[in-house]
């Protein structure tokens, strides 16, 4: 088991692969979403990830603020399907928080499928938005200004 934090450059072409077939994998075929799953975003993101035994468990992307949106983002947040129940999203939050406090990159804004609010609020994070549908999934706008230890 192994956390890793790549930039894009740095990603090694078979990582990169298995990462985007995972991405798609959950956010395309399991959830039915017909949209553009690999975005001009992936070149300026900062890729976290569990791998186990050379395959991806868990995923997540960091975007620098001034990119999507003026604060920064955690966003992609994953867990492939045969490795869920055993926590590792909550370690793959921890890890993404750790990132952005050691970059010293300010408050968060994400974009939350709407069930999950109870678990990005253990983290900090609170709704700034009503729920809308993206891609047919109701999502909410979060934000977390600073770590309120609750996980």
């Amino acid at each position: 088991m192994e956390w890793v934090v790549k930039s894009f450059r740095e990603l090694e072409k078979d990582e990169l692969f298995h990462l985007l077939k995972a991405r798609i994998d959950v956010f395309v075929v399991e959830q039915q979403c017909a949209y553009p799953e690999i975005d001009e975003f992936d070149l300026q993101a900062t890729h976290i990830f569990l791998q186990m035994n050379q395959k991806i468990a868990a995923y997540a992307r960091i975007l620098p603020p001034g990119s999507k949106y003026t604060e920064a983002s955690i966003g992609r947040v994953m867990v492939v399907k045969g490795y869920r129940g055993k926590r590792y999203g909550r370690e793959l939050m921890k890890q993404a928080l750790s990132y952005v406090k050691k970059q010293r990159l300010g408050k968060i804004k994400i974009q939350a499928q709407q069930y999950l609010i109870h678990f990005y609020e253990s983290f900090g994070f609170h709704q700034i938005s009503p729920a809308y549908l993206d891609d047919g999934i109701w999502h909410i706008d979060m934000i977390w200004v600073k770590d309120h230890d609750r996980h």
